[in-house]
This record gives C-alpha cells, structure tokens and sequence, in this order.
C-alpha cells in the first residue's frame, strides 16, 4: 500500500499569509495608537501648566513659586502644605519677589506647584519645600508633577537649552521630565512646533546638561543618542533612546 503525503495548498498557504498579515497590521497600529495617546498625553499636561502658570499670575499679580511669604496667606489661604499663624507669612515659599522662578533654586521651583495647587489651577497636592535636587525629585515625597513615564517637571527660567549657543538668553520653560521616548518627542515636536530640536517652542535638552535629573544625561544620552546634531539637527529615531526630554518654551 503506498503512502500518499499530502501538503499545503496554495489557498490553504494564501489564507495563513492573509491572517498573518492582518494581526502584523493590527499589532503596528495598535502601537501607532499608543504613540498617539503618549503624545496627546504630553502635549495636555505642557498645555495645562502653561495655563495653570498664566492663570496664576492674572489673577494674583505674582509668579507662581516665586510670590513673597508675606502675601501667600492672605492671598491663596491656608494650605496643608503650610500653616498660617496670624502676622507670619507662610511656608513653603522662598524669599522671592523678583518675578521669575529662578534656575537652580530649588525652593522656588518646588513651591510653584505648591502654589498652582493650592489656588485651584491644578491638581496635585506638593510639600512646596526643596533644599536641593535630591529633594525635588523624591520618591517618597515628590516635590513636583511627573510625566507618563515617571519623570518630574520642572518649570524656570534658565539658557539650558538647545542649541545652546554662547550668550543664549534665558527664558521661562516646563521641561518634561526624563524618561520620554525619542519617537514620541519627535511626533510631539511634529505636531506642535517645527520638528526641529533646536528651535521653535519645543527643544530637546541640552547634550550635557547641568542637572541628572533634567538634562540628556545618563549613558549614551550625554552624546546624541536623542539627537543628531547637524544643519538641521534631528531627532535620532533610529538611536531609539527611551530617555529623552524636551523643554517647552514660553
């Protein structure tokens, strides 16, 4: 008795190639959907701290971290995160006044949020207090908002952007926070400005930046791993960093 082997027809091979197919197609716009929602996540928290930060000073005439002890109480109220005995300003807010969130003091930096929240402008509830980086950044006690992938924000005024160049003005802006992916800064940077790393409102952090925890820093992010410098620099894709940051300039 002879054994017949009988294999795969040509139909039979075409409709596994079509279901193939169509679950490789499914699995990519699937991610495409979840780029697009990282993105739009993004994009609405810069916009409502944008909003949160002009909110603020329109109705109390003072920069957000920045206001004098002595106006806090009996402007916003009092706070949990600080306490109003009667004549003492209160705590957490530094000895500002100059009108800016100065870069590098960490006090002022912390007690923006404190303040947005306090006056209603955001949700979050902060201690408002940071003697260094360590502490803004605190796991335990975080002194700012973080971004979807775990990264703390940061809002001031400093010249730590790209493209960095000598003499470059400093100016107001959020930075995002660590830990973006690279494709998702470039889709935001699509979207909402130039596509551009180096100009426009949306940046990406300096190559070495003077903060760990604000900066490309970290690995091969202290080089270009975020960014390939050039005319134009671009956003690298294909170096996939997933620790990258932008700085949205106001």
């Amino acid at each position: 008795m002879v054994n017949k082997q009988r294999g795969f027809t040509l139909v039979e091979i075409a409709i596994v190639l079509v279901i193939i197919g169509l679950l490789l197609g499914g699995i990519l716009k699937g991610q495409e959907l979840i780029t697009a929602a990282r993105v739009r996540n993004l994009a609405d928290q810069a916009a409502s701290v944008q909003a949160a930060y002009y909110g603020f000073i329109d109705r109390y005439r003072a920069v957000p971290g920045d206001m004098l002890a002595s106006q806090v109480c009996g402007a916003i109220g009092n706070n949990p995160a600080w306490s109003c005995p009667t004549g003492v300003g209160g705590a957490p807010t530094p000895p500002g006044g100059d009108g800016q969130i100065n870069a590098g003091v960490w006090s002022e930096a912390a007690a923006a949020w404190s303040h947005m929240t306090a006056a209603g402008f955001l949700q979050g509830n902060y201690p408002g207090t940071a003697g260094s980086e360590a502490a803004y950044v605190s796991t335990v006690t975080p002194g700012a908002p973080i971004n979807p992938w775990n990264g703390f924000l940061l809002l001031g005024r400093t010249n730590d952007y790209r493209p960095g160049t000598a003499g470059q003005a400093p100016r107001l802006h959020l930075i995002s926070g660590r830990n973006v992916p690279v494709n998702v800064m470039r889709e935001m940077d699509v979207k909402v400005d130039d596509s551009s790393p180096d100009s426009g409102i949306l940046r990406s952090a300096p190559l070495t930046a003077t903060s760990p925890s604000f900066g490309n820093v970290g690995g091969s992010d202290a080089t270009t791993a975020c960014v390939t410098v050039g005319t134009p620099s671009i956003w690298n894709i294909n170096g996939a960093s997933a620790d990258c940051n932008g700085y949205f300039l106001y």
